[in-house]
C-alpha cells in the first residue's frame, strides 16, 4: 500500500511522506566553536572526498599552519562542512561526519546535533543535498562561501526517529557494499594502469625482439639496452621545441577550443574533461610560435608535470604549461617519443630536474639534461605498433571499469536521495 504523501515545499525534494516534518538547521544543530587553546587537542582531522580523516600534525609538507591554536575542537558525530570556494570548485564533496574527537581548521563550519534526530541520518540528508549541488544555489548570485547565518535556515526533513533508524541501518549496509565494490574496481583500474606502464617501460628500454645482444647503457635507471640502440641527451633528436608561454588569453563561452594541461592525461588528449575557448581571431597570436600538426608531441611542464599525448587533430590552441616537440625526421618517431616520455624511467629522470614544493614543474632549459633511449627508426615503428595494440586493449578494459565506477557512484547517490527524502521506504 502506497504511503500518504504531502508537498514538502522544498523544490529539490518534492513530495514527502505525510508523517515527516520539516525543520531548519538552526532548530536541529548548534554551531561548534571550541578553540584549541594551548594545543590541548592534537588529533588533526581533515575533510577529504567527503570523509573526515586523520592527518599527521607533525607533517613537513608545508601545507599546515605553524600553530593549531585557532583550530576547532570537534567531537564524534559532529558534522563538518567545507563551504568555501563555491564559485570555482563544483566537484568536491563538502560534508563529512566526525567519527572521533579531534581538531579541524576553523575555515570549516562544524555543527552539532542537539535534537532527538539521529546524527547519522542528518549527515546522510546533508550529504544528499551536497551531491545534488544544493550549496551552490544558496544565497544571491555567485558566492565565495557560506557561513552559519546563511546555513542555519536550510530546511531538513525529519522522519520519525524509528524510521530514521531503519533508513540509517539500511543505508549503512548498502553503502558499505557499494563502497567495497568501488574500492575493488579502483584497485583493478590501478593494476591495469601499472601493467600498462610496465609494458611501455619494458618496450622502450629493452625492445620487443627476443634473444638479442645487449649492452650496458651506462645509466643505472635505464640498465641494459639492445646493442644497436643509443643513449643521448633528450634534445639531441628533437627538431623543434615550442614553449607556449606568454599572456594568458581571455576565455570565452565559444570560439576556438583551448587545450590546457588538464586535457592531457593517460597518453591522450581528453577534449571533454575541461572545455575552454578563446576568441577565434586570437588564435594566430596565441599559436604564433608554431601551430599544431598531427602527431606533434604535447608535453605538460606543470600541473601536472610530465603528461604527454600526440596531437590527433589541429583545430585547437594551446595554453601555457604545454610544450610541443617534433622529432627529427628519419631519427625520432613522434609516437615512440610519447611512449618514451610515459615510461617509468623517463618520469623518474624528469622528477630529478623538477622544481617547486607543491606544484612540481620543469623549465625548458632543463630538457637538455634529460636522457633519451633511441632505437633505429625502423625499430621505433615496430615498438609503436606493438604498444598501440597492447595499450589499446588495456585502455578498453580501464574504460569499462571507469564506466562501472561512474554507474556505482550514480547508484549510491540516487539510493541515498530516495531514502532520505522518503521516495522509497525501508520495509
Amino acid at each position: 500500500m502506497a504511503r500518504e504523501m504531502k508537498e514538502s515545499g522544498i523544490e529539490w525534494i518534492g513530495d514527502i511522506p505525510a508523517s515527516w516534518k520539516t525543520n531548519t538547521v538552526f532548530q536541529l544543530f548548534t554551531q561548534v566553536k571550541n578553540k584549541n587553546s594551548d594545543l590541548q587537542e592534537q588529533n588533526l582531522l581533515s575533510l577529504s572526498y567527503g570523509k573526515i580523516k586523520r592527518r599527521s600534525i607533525d607533517t613537513t609538507d608545508g601545507l599546515l599552519p605553524e600553530s593549531f591554536d585557532g583550530y576547532n575542537i570537534i567531537e564524534k558525530n559532529d558534522i563538518v562542512l567545507r563551504l568555501t570556494d563555491l564559485q570555482n570548485d563544483h566537484k568536491s564533496l563538502r560534508v563529512g561526519l566526525a567519527t572521533e574527537r579531534g581538531i579541524v581548521t576553523s575555515a570549516y563550519l562544524t555543527i552539532r546535533n542537539r535534537s532527538e534526530s539521529l546524527a547519522k541520518y542528518l549527515y546522510y540528508y546533508l550529504h544528499s543535498f551536497d551531491i545534488s549541488k544544493g550549496f551552490y544555489g544558496m544565497g544571491a548570485g555567485v558566492r565565495q562561501g557560506l557561513n552559519w547565518d546563511e546555513m542555519k535556515w536550510l530546511r531538513i526533513l525529519t522522519p520519525p526517529v524509528l524510521e530514521q533508524q531503519r533508513i540509517v541501518s539500511f543505508l549503512d549496509i548498502e553503502c558499505e557494499h557499494i563502497d567495497a565494490v568501488i574500492e575493488q574496481t579502483i584497485a583493478s583500474v590501478e593494476e591495469y594502469k601499472k601493467l600498462k606502464q610496465t609494458i611501455i617501460s619494458q618496450a622502450v628500454t629493452k625492445g620487443i625482439r627476443p634473444d638479442r645482444r645487449m649492452k650496458d647503457s651506462g645509466i643505472e635507471w635505464i640498465g641494459d639496452i639492445p646493442f644497436e640502440w643509443d643513449v643521448l641527451s633528450f634534445t639531441k633528436s628533437i627538431q623543434s621545441i615550442v614553449d607556449y608561454r606568454g599572456k594568458t588569453p581571455e576565455k570565452q563561452d565559444e570560439g576556438t577550443l583551448l587545450v590546457t594541461a588538464r586535457n592531457i592525461k593517460e597518453g591522450k588528449i581528453d577534449y571533454e574533461c575541461s572545455r575552454e575557448y578563446v576568441r577565434t581571431e586570437d588564435y594566430d597570436e596565441i599559436m604564433h610560435r608554431g601551430k599544431v600538426e598531427i602527431g606533434d608531441v604535447l608535453f605538460t611542464t606543470e600541473a601536472p608535470l610530465g603528461a604527454v599525448a600526440n596531437a590527433d587533430r589541429t583545430d585547437f590552441a594551446l595554453a601555457q604549461r604545454i610544450v610541443k616537440f617534433q622529432g627529427m625526421p628519419d631519427v625520432l618517431n613522434n609516437y615512440y617519443l610519447k611512449y618514451w616520455i610515459m615510461s617509468n624511467g623517463f618520469q623518474q629522470n624528469l622528477a630529478t630536474f623538477s622544481t617547486g614544493s607543491t606544484a612540481k614543474g620543469i623549465k625548458a632549459s632543463k630538457f637538455c639534461m634529460l636522457k633519451q633511449v633511441l632505437p633505429p627508426i625502423h625499430e621505433q615503428k615496430e615498438i609503436v605498433d606493438y604498444l598501440n595494440e597492447k595499450t589499446s586493449i588495456l585502455d578498453e578494459l580501464i574504460g569499462k571499469k571507469e564506466i562501472l565506477l561512474a554507474e556505482l557512484d550514480s547508484y549510491k547517490k540516487s539510493l541515498i536521495f530516495e531514502y532520505v527524502t522518503g521516495k522509497k521506504e525501508v520495509v
